[in-house]
């Protein structure tokens, strides 16, 4: 009739299936959510340290400004044509860098269009 022995077999096996699910789910965590954000912030990085001055800038807060003086984690970013507008800020505040020599083949290949 109930066999005890049975279910002592049949639950070793599904402990050793629910282990090997835990690993599963935690290799498909790691490709969704931890790659992705090391990748990003390995090219936040790079942009960071491809920062020079004359470079267009896009902060985080949405202003668009020229780099004047760069340090270690602060640069000083001119905004607008008022040349006495310049603010020191983290390097964090960073969102994206356009360099000149991208502008100017930006507007050449534009006026070929034209």
């Amino acid at each position: 009739m109930f066999n005890p022995l049975f279910l002592s077999k049949s639950t070793s096996g599904g402990g050793l299936m629910a282990l090997l699910w835990i690993v599963i789910l935690f290799v498909f965590m790691y490709f969704i959510m931890i790659r992705p954000q090391q990748k990003e912030t390995k090219k936040k990085n790079a942009l960071m340290n491809s920062l020079a001055v004359g470079d267009t800038v896009l902060t985080t807060s949405g202003f668009y400004g020229v780099v004047i003086d760069i340090d270690d984690d602060t640069i000083i970013v001119e905004f607008g044509s008022n040349k006495n507008c310049r603010i020191p800020m983290q390097k964090a505040a960073i969102a994206a860098v356009e360099k000149p020599e991208d502008a100017a083949k930006e507007e050449t290949t534009d006026n070929k269009t034209k």
